[in-house]
């Protein structure tokens, strides 16, 4: 018997098996099966290929990566995030071949060639807020979550759905990966929330745990060394379980939302609070071990970089802070002129980071200064993807927004990096000048 048709067959009598018990729940979530992932993806591989911030840590540091240092937007595409809602947008990834993928909040999933051209288009079920999370691409399978509550899993190369999990009420977060496990944070009407382990094969839900009392939107980090998985809620408390027997830690509250992702590092949690503080606290027993206030909620979730002992993480005070990893001690910031929602990105050389003012920045790493800046045409809150020397990253412009912030009859010119307000909600790649 074929070994792995075998497994697959011991996978689809588990999951049948467990409905109702799954551990956590008082009930199994309803499958919605469409599809499933085909026998030439398994065995499931240990680690995802691309992952939110750029592996488990979500750390969001890329030592390798450089930008273009004279740029120029060389195309968009149009129409991706659409909606009014304000929250941080989904971040495009790469793919092991050199697309990318970026959901938006339309409700589609685009597969993009680096000239501009989308290969594929998939679309989550009906839901006002579309997709707000970041895919992780495992086993040559996309997976990410929807305002639908649902998560989804669609084929790498065609973009045909494999299965559709309703988990919640809504997922505003990004999906980990390991060891054949995707887990996610969902959120409830009520309010409430879970974390929630789902079998990347089957769809079917392994675990999960209900303590979150509010709409968890952050993105958990899994810190294997340290042994455990934490996420924030809004209702201001970081939760932490063991990794990987998924046994509850302890809570570190901050009394207001936690809505970024959590970053960790050194034994540590790193994160921002609507409290106007930034964090880090030990993962082993949840103790405070600084925090540095700011003049804004914090929204945006930080990136860490124990190479050069850093923390970069914006707020909605408009600046981009560097603070001493160890200590919390600023070393420098920089001011957008615009509250900063999503994540910085940082490469060999610089920070990435978007802002509200409408325009993406390049920062010089060791020293605060501006390299450059890119105009968009509404509100840069995703996290932006260096990917072969190209910046690629997404912004917020409903049509109202548009109209009320350009007029119906402006236009500008993308030829000098300033943004033509009837490209609503694009993806940008930012290569360099010719």
């Amino acid at each position: 018997m074929d070994e792995r048709v075998s497994r697959r067959r011991f996978l689809g009598m588990v999951g049948a098996a467990t409905a109702g018990v799954v551990a956590g729940c008082q009930s199994a979530p309803a499958a919605d099966p469409t599809g499933r992932i085909d026998d030439e993806h398994l065995p499931p591989s240990t680690d995802a290929e691309t992952q939110f911030r750029g592996g488990l840590r979500r750390q969001g540091v890329y030592p390798e990566a450089t930008i273009p240092t004279d740029p120029a937007v060389e195309w968009t595409v149009r129409e991706v995030n659409t909606g009014e809602h304000t929250a941080a947008k989904a971040s495009p990834v790469a793919t092991p071949d050199g697309d990318i993928v970026v959901p938006g909040d339309d409700r589609v999933v685009r597969r993009v060639s680096p000239d501009g051209e989308v290969k594929w288009t998939a679309t989550v079920e009906p839901t006002s807020r579309g997709m707000h999370g970041t895919p992780t691409i495992a086993n040559g399978t996309v997976y990410v979550g929807a305002y639908d509550g649902a998560l989804y899993a669609f084929d790498l190369e065609t973009g045909e759905r494999y299965w559709r999990r309703k988990l919640g009420d809504a997922i505003g977060s990004s999906p980990g990966y390991h060891d054949g496990t995707v887990y996610i944070a969902v959120e409830y009407y009520e309010p409430s929330g879970a974390l929630f382990a789902v079998d990347a094969v089957t769809g079917e839900a392994v675990w999960s745990s209900q303590r979150p009392t509010n709409h968890p939107h952050s993105t958990c980090a899994i810190d294997r060394e340290a042994g455990r998985i934490v996420v924030g809620s809004n209702d201001g408390m970081v939760y932490a379980w063991t990794y990987p027997d998924l046994e509850f830690a302890w809570t570190f509250e901050t009394g207001r939302p936690i809505k970024g992702p959590i970053a960790t590092a050194d034994g540590s949690a790193f994160f921002g609070s609507w409290d106007r503080h930034f964090y880090r606290v030990g993962l082993a027993e949840g103790e405070e071990e600084w925090a540095v206030e700011s003049d804004g909620l914090v929204m945006s979730g930080p990136s860490v970089e124990p190479a050069t002992d850093t923390v970069y993480i914006g707020s909605h005070d408009t600046y981009l802070y560097a603070l001493e990893m160890g200590t919390g001690e600023e070393r420098w910031t920089f001011d957008t002129e615009g509250s900063l929602i999503g994540c910085p990105t940082v490469t060999s050389e610089h920070v990435l980071v978007g802002s509200i003012d409408e325009s993406v920045y390049a920062v010089e790493k060791a020293s605060g200064e501006e390299q450059w800046s890119v105009g968009t045409a509404g509100e840069a809150t995703s996290t932006p993807l260096v990917h072969d020397g190209d910046v690629y990253f997404t912004d917020r412009a409903a049509k109202s927004y548009l109209d009320a912030r350009y007029g119906t009859d402006t236009a500008g010119d993308t030829a000098t990096g300033t943004a033509d307000p009837s490209e609503s909600g694009a993806l940008y790649k930012v290569g360099p000048a010719e």
